[in-house]
């Protein structure tokens, strides 16, 4: 077997370059024995081996988990809460004032007012007129007449009725009212401006248009004149807003489901016959004379005397005294206690079940075949003188070997794993890689 390995060393020393080594290559080296010459042959052989890989299969798994959610539970209490408001009360008191006021002293004095009035005098004239009218003569006959009567057929049926019925339910709500007073207030009001003569006394003014000094001489000059004021009392609300509570009773509705029973009427129709009379209407041509009224109207113009006696007011000034309520409030505490509904929350937990997925992977195994390339040597005799081959070229071909060096038992051109066990391309049994997911066993 050492032998044979040092045959190979030497053959793959002397390939020509460019020549694998898997291909059949007759090479110059011979070999020398006693009993003859040979000559090594190289040959590559595939032997299929059966190889066992495994591809990563994922796969969706559901684990149950139980979750806590928290719910929020309203819940309603009734709470005292006291609180202090202030009352007004008011006291009235008195102060004494003087006033002007202007009284009012009327007279009297006629005027002539005199208007013409034209009067429309309707006077009624008749005149002859003669017309045609149309006489009705009516006749009677009668006619056969069928007609449909619709006869009634009650029936029972029961129907569902949603009844409601009210419950009073009692809350409070705030309303603001308006606990104000009148109060009294005392206005001026200026007093009407005309226009009057008075005395001016000579003055020396500006023009404003020109600039220039204009000497004015004193006389009786047309000038706006004030009247005196008058002062007026008035009411005047002063608002006083108080918030009140009030209780508000409100229904609040619960159906009720009844069976009641209701008549269904279904009419059923027949046919009669009837005698009906009817008028027949036949005109007659008649003529008439008649006398027609016609009013003329006739214009009449008539004076009118009207004197009429005019009030005339002029204004006195008198002094006069009033005694004016003051009033004055003053707030008083008061306690009071009232009911308040307070809503509070509460959170209650709530255990349930929950799927929850997530993702295994494991590894399935699959068998695939594969071809590995082994070199055979073989060993053909071929003729010293003429180097010709003495057997063809193939497994088949065997020799005895008298060479001292060979094992005793070997035999010559038969390869045998020993033989090629130095020579093989891919040494030792190391699986080849996984192949890649999906792929056929076959290689």
């Amino acid at each position: 077997m050492r032998f044979l390995a040092f045959v190979a060393v030497v053959v793959t020393s002397v390939v020509p370059p460019g020549v694998a080594v898997g291909d059949v290559y007759l090479t110059g080296a011979q070999e020398v024995y006693p009993t003859g010459t040979y000559r090594l042959v190289y040959q590559t052989v595939c032997e299929e081996q059966q190889c066992t890989a495994y591809r990563v299969v994922t796969e969706t798994q559901y684990e149950t988990r139980r979750v806590v959610n928290y719910r929020d539970v309203w819940e309603t209490q009734v709470q005292e809460r006291r609180y202090t408001v202030q009352r007004p009360v008011w006291e009235t008191n008195y102060r004494q004032e003087q006033y002007t006021v202007l009284k009012p002293v009327w007279e009297t004095r006629v005027e002539d007012r005199s208007y013409d009035v034209v009067r429309n005098v309707m006077e009624t004239q008749y005149r002859e007129e003669r017309y045609t009218v149309q006489r009705p003569v009516w006749e009677t006959a009668e006619r056969e007449e069928q007609y449909c009567v619709q006869r009634p057929v009650y029936e029972t049926h029961y129907r569902e009725v949603c009844k409601v019925n009210y419950q009073p339910v009692t809350t409070y709500k705030t309303q603001y009212s308006d606990q104000g007073c009148w109060t009294t207030q005392t206005v001026c009001k200026p007093g009407r401006v005309r226009e009057g003569l008075r005395w001016l006394s000579a003055r020396c003014e500006v023009d404003p248009a020109t600039g220039q000094t204009v000497y004015h001489r004193g006389g009786l000059h047309w000038v706006p004149i004030q009247g005196p004021a008058r002062y007026e009392t008035q009411r005047v609300w002063q608002p006083n807003i108080v918030a009140q509570q009030i209780p508000v009773t409100t229904v609040q509705a619960q159906t009720v489901r009844e069976q009641v029973p209701y008549q269904v009427c279904r009419m059923v129709q027949e046919t009669a016959v009837r005698k009906v009379p009817y008028q027949v209407c036949r005109m007659v041509c008649e003529e008439k004379v008649r006398q027609v009224p016609v009013q003329v109207c006739r214009r009449v113009v008539e004076r009118v005397e009207n004197k009429v006696p005019v009030q005339v007011c002029r204004m006195v000034q008198e002094t006069a005294t009033r005694q004016i309520p003051v009033k004055t409030c003053r707030m008083v505490s008061e306690e009071r206690v009232e009911q308040v509904p307070v809503r509070t929350c509460r959170r209650v937990a709530v255990e349930r079940e929950i799927q929850v997925p997530h993702c295994v992977q494991k590894l399935v195994p699959y068998t695939y075949t594969v071809r590995r390339p082994r070199c055979v040597v073989y060993r053909v005799p071929v003729d010293p003188c003429t180097g010709a081959d003495l057997a063809p070229v193939g497994p088949a071909t065997t020799a005895p070997s008298t060479n001292p060096m060979t094992s005793p038992g070997t035999t010559f051109g038969t390869p045998t794993p020993a033989d090629a066990g130095g020579t093989d391309a891919t040494s030792g049994d190391t699986a080849p890689p996984s192949l890649p997911s999906g792929s056929t066993g076959s290689a």
